[in-house]
């Protein structure tokens, strides 16, 4: 079951169409490194979609993506969000795969700098004062979200 899926049987509301369109597109074109690729992916989603009521929606859903950061009232990107983030809160098995495939993905930096640049990522979402801004995100992912954040941090900076 998607993550999304796990969110619409909660009962938590939002476009499913804009939304589901949204989790495709939102890494259509990814870069490693980019600083735009939700803009490009937001872009093609728009030219693809072109005269789809939704098109205008799923391309700011992806945008919504960059930060992570939405309002809490903003049902759309508060669903597309907490589902894109929901691997952080995985078993502590599925996340050290996430983090192995995460450092191969970046395997062309070396050590010092990948994990400096992920400790900055780390820190980023540590800082923010909800991961989650579904109420089934927040009660289901928020505390093994934090547990598996802090522990790969405490993992990759130096003794």
């Amino acid at each position: 079951m998607s993550s999304l899926d796990n969110l619409r049987s909660a009962g938590t509301s939002f476009d499913d169409e804009a939304v589901t369109l949204a989790a495709w597109f939102h890494d259509a074109i990814y870069e490693v490194g980019a600083a735009d690729n939700e803009d490009q992916s937001a872009d093609l989603a728009l030219r693809m979609l072109a005269g789809r009521s939704c098109a205008q929606e799923v391309a700011r859903l992806v945008r919504a993506t960059a930060e992570h950061r939405v309002d809490t009232n903003d049902v759309n990107a508060s669903a597309l969000c907490d589902a894109d983030l929901a691997i952080l809160a995985s078993d502590s098995q599925r996340y050290s795969k996430y983090c192995a495939d995460v450092r191969d993905e970046y395997s062309q930096f070396e050590d010092t700098l990948y994990y400096a640049g992920r400790s900055r990522v780390l820190e980023q979402l540590l800082s923010l004062d909800r991961l989650f801004n579904t109420d089934f995100g927040y009660e289901n992912w928020e505390s093994p979200a934090r547990r598996n954040l802090e522990t790969e941090l405490r993992s990759i900076r130096p003794s």
